[in-house]
């Protein structure tokens, strides 16, 4: 999938989440959303991976439950980082991570092409 499209889908995918979530998450406008997406895009590539690396004890003790946290840090890293986006607590990023998880995965579903498997 395209690099552009695939940040639409996040953009759109933030929007929705913040949207769901209400005074907990703080969206400004759109291009506060698509910056959000762009920093979350670059830290998904820098900054979770070296994360995954430095607490793979506690990731491999907790069943990758702490994953969980590390999706939480980063959100609240893009918080820090873009004007316009504010997460409430770190609860609430969490829950901001795992439901954009399931916002974004739909999205992606609802743009791919039906196929045929009946025979």
């Amino acid at each position: 999938m395209n690099i552009f499209i695939k940040i639409i889908i996040n953009t759109l995918a933030i929007f929705i989440t913040a949207w769901l979530l209400g005074d907990a998450v703080i969206l400004h406008n759109i291009t506060s959303a698509i910056w959000v997406a762009l920093a979350l895009s670059i830290f998904n590539v820098t900054l979770k991976p070296l994360l995954i690396i430095l607490t793979l004890p506690a990731t491999i003790f907790s069943f990758g439950l702490f994953l969980f946290v590390i999706n939480a840090l980063v959100i609240m890293a893009a918080d820090h980082m873009v004007n316009g986006f504010e997460v409430k607590s770190f609860f609430w990023a969490m829950l901001f991570s795992l439901i954009l998880s399931l916002v974004n995965s739909f999205l992606v579903k609802l743009g791919k092409p039906r196929t045929n498997r009946s025979r």
